[in-house]
């Protein structure tokens, strides 16, 4: 198979759409010209054009950014936001003079994506410069019902669609299948596209599922965080009349759209209380609140969903298991091991539990990097221990701890484990079967989804010895006035009626993070840290304060001559939003002698340019005098 391109030349025309023709844009050679050719020579020897791999190398191109000099290479950062108000004005945020309310992202399209092509529209004139020309088996290739133009043009919006669906389809009889998103045109079965620009895949069929239920992570395109960014609706606010920059991700993350049509969906055609009903609205919410207790059971890779407990966050998660299986095995004399570097929410319950039962806290120390000392945590695994609690990721100074090899050497000394996955959860892949965690709790607003909502994973032999924390509806068989039958966990520690809705947008949260896949968030994440960390680094009179070598995505600081609160305030002052106190981890920062910090804290939807705006900020803070010069 072949196309004629005689004529045309450019990105603006219809040639753009062959590897040969796309990568010849490029100046010089491409690590993606090989693939992209042999794509074409095969195409040409079968008459078989396979659009999913043309797909997947040209999202990579994308991704991976173009050679300077190339149509398609990005333009240059912006370095203040001053500079990015105008591109955010005219791309997603509300002008000046529009009220602050969430705006609709414009969609981006192919020819949007070459800036220097962007205002000509494509020349259909020479029409016979596109016919295909086909091998002896006759067949058009862009016939097949199983071909979408968003993906043959990486997966973005084309404002000529029809043009080019009656110019490709012209040289067969057949009707074309060529279908493009929300059109409707082609076979309804392969219609489903998604609005969130990475979603606009085929879906998987279960076949390509792994046998834990997981996506393979080869499912997903390589991301380009500035088009994430348009999912994200209040990421187009302004603030102070400059464009919101959010790097309060480690209080909690912003929600996608997909987060906030599947709420607003349940509340306008399924809510109703769920089970013990026969109406079908019951049936809708039951269906669509067990899907999402599913949907936390693959994302933490549980062997069951009778392990996934739904609570209001990491808070209640530790407080029932504290309540509970602590109340009931630990005694005078036993022993409670955690980190120095956690959050209050796992230091309080135990206190209050050593208070009931008669048990001593125990804290492992960290070194003046913020990692804990394996060998001082050793030390504490006596035959008294019987709960080990500590966090995966430390929300005060984003140490990532050895969790695995942590929950090893306490399950050896006989102790239970606790895993603290807050701070987590977003940014790295979660297998608690890998991790052989006794308990594991999660908040859903920390990974994009609705506040009020988390999870407890418990190993199924705990949860059915942990005895019920609340009594009420929905956890009971049978109830006397003698005496009450349980129904087995989940629903024994789930009384009343729970946070329905929100649960279901927090499975719609996490799905939305596996499309993208976890893989992918955490590669980038961690290429952002390094950037950022190097660059505050820079900054006059900063002080990073966490500098383990294993980190994920929080930068504490303090600034020479200014109070945190004082930093935080003059950062809003240019739309970025930072956290400033003592972040609910009080001992650790005191372990550093400090009783506040200024923390940025990243998410995948942030960017380079964010960065630069911020480090430049605070590069005019640090060389003025007072916090009140800073204008």
């Amino acid at each position: 198979m072949s196309i004629n391109n005689t004529n045309l030349a450019g990105f603006g025309d219809l040639s753009s759409f062959e590897p040969e023709a796309l990568l010849g844009q490029l100046p010089g050679e491409h690590p993606r010209m090989a693939a992209a050719l042999a794509l074409g020579k095969q195409a040409s020897e079968t008459g078989h054009f396979d659009v999913a791999e043309l797909s997947r190398i040209v999202n990579e191109l994308y991704s991976e950014g173009f050679p300077a000099g190339s149509p398609l290479a990005k333009q240059p950062d912006f370095a203040s936001n001053d500079s990015l108000s105008h591109i955010a004005s005219d791309a997603v945020l509300p002008n000046a003079t529009s009220p602050k309310g969430v705006t609709e992202a414009p969609t981006p399209s192919i020819w949007s994506a070459a800036p220097s092509f962007a205002s000509t529209k494509p020349d259909f004139a020479s029409v016979e410069a596109l016919q295909l020309q086909y091998g002896s088996s006759g067949a058009n290739p862009f016939s097949s019902n199983d071909i979408a133009l968003d993906q043959l043009i990486v997966g973005l919006n084309n404002p000529y669609e029809n043009e080019l669906k009656q110019i490709l389809s012209g040289a067969s009889s057949k009707p074309s299948g060529v279908t493009s998103v929300g059109s409707g045109v082609g076979n309804p079965s392969n219609s489903s596209h998604s609005p969130y620009y990475f979603l606009q895949d085929s879906p998987l069929h279960e076949s390509q599922l792994n046998q834990t239920g997981k996506l393979p992570s080869a499912s997903h395109p390589p991301f380009d965080a500035n088009l994430v960014r348009k999912d994200f609706p209040i990421l187009s606010e302004l603030v102070n009349g400059r464009p919101l920059i959010w790097l309060d991700n480690a209080a909690t993350t912003q929600k996608p759209q997909a987060v906030i049509d599947r709420i607003s969906y349940f509340y306008q055609h399924e809510n109703s209380n769920i089970h013990r009903a026969a109406h079908e609205l019951a049936a809708r919410a039951t269906d669509a609140y067990e899907e999402a207790r599913e949907t936390v059971r693959r994302f933490i890779n549980a062997p069951s969903i009778d392990n996934v407990i739904f609570v209001r966050g990491t808070t209640e998660a530790i407080n029932l298991v504290a309540k509970t299986w602590g109340k009931k095995h630990l005694s005078e004399g036993d022993e409670i091991v955690i980190s120095h570097l956690e959050h209050h929410a796992n230091i309080v319950p135990w206190q209050q539990l050593c208070q009931e039962t008669g048990a001593k806290l125990k804290v492992a120390p960290v070194d003046d990097s913020g990692q804990v000392l394996l060998a001082e945590y050793q030390k504490l695994l006596t035959s008294r221990v019987k709960l080990v609690s500590f966090t995966q990721v430390s929300n005060a100074l984003g140490t990532v701890t050895p969790a695995a090899e942590m929950i090893q050497m306490a399950h050896r000394a006989g102790a239970k484990v606790l895993l603290d996955g807050a701070q987590s959860v977003s940014h790295m892949r979660t297998d608690v079967q890998a991790l052989d965690a006794d308990f594991f709790v999660f908040s859903g607003h920390k990974v994009f989804g609705p506040t009020g909502i988390g999870a407890l994973y418990g190993k199924p032999e705990l949860l059915a010895d942990m005895p019920a924390w609340q009594g009420g509806g929905n956890m009971i068989q049978d109830v006397t006035f003698d005496k009450t039958v349980y129904h087995d966990a989940p629903s024994k520690f789930e009384a009343g009626t729970g946070n329905i809705a929100d649960a279901v947008g927090l499975g719609a949260a996490l799905e939305y993070v596996e499309r993208i896949g976890i893989d992918n968030i955490a590669r980038y994440e961690h290429e952002l840290l390094v950037y950022a960390t190097a660059a505050l680094c820079k900054v006059p009179g900063l002080c990073l304060i966490g500098t383990a070598k294993e980190k994920a995505s929080v930068l504490s600081f303090t600034l020479e001559g200014y109070k945190s609160e004082e930093v935080g305030a003059a950062l809003n002052q240019e739309g970025i939003a930072v956290r400033s106190g003592h972040h609910c981890a009080q001992p650790i920062l005191r372990r550093f002698g400090l009783e506040t910090t200024v923390r940025p804290s990243l998410a995948f939807y942030n960017t380079y340019a964010e960065v630069d705006v911020l480090v430049n900020a605070l590069l005019r803070l640090s060389s003025t005098k007072a916090p009140t010069n800073f204008s």
